[in-house]
């Protein structure tokens, strides 16, 4: 998105929901930044918590002041 990588990601937890995560990734010249957000919310599918990933990460990498996630 832009200049950063974006990675969405899913997990299972034990009880058989979803759990999203996403990474931000971004290198320029002799520096890199990389950043994790986990979230606490589970969802009963897979695509569910992808897409709130992939929204999430979105907001972080296009607004200049994104919310608190």
């Amino acid at each position: 998105m832009g200049k950063y990588v974006v990675s969405p990601a899913t997990h299972q937890t034990d009880c058989g929901r979803y759990r999203a995560s996403f990474s931000v990734h971004r290198s320029q010249g002799n520096g890199s930044y990389c950043r994790v957000f986990r979230f606490d919310r589970s969802f009963a599918s897979r695509e569910g918590a992808r897409l709130f990933a992939v929204t999430q990460g979105w907001l972080q990498t296009c607004m200049p002041h994104p919310p608190v996630c």
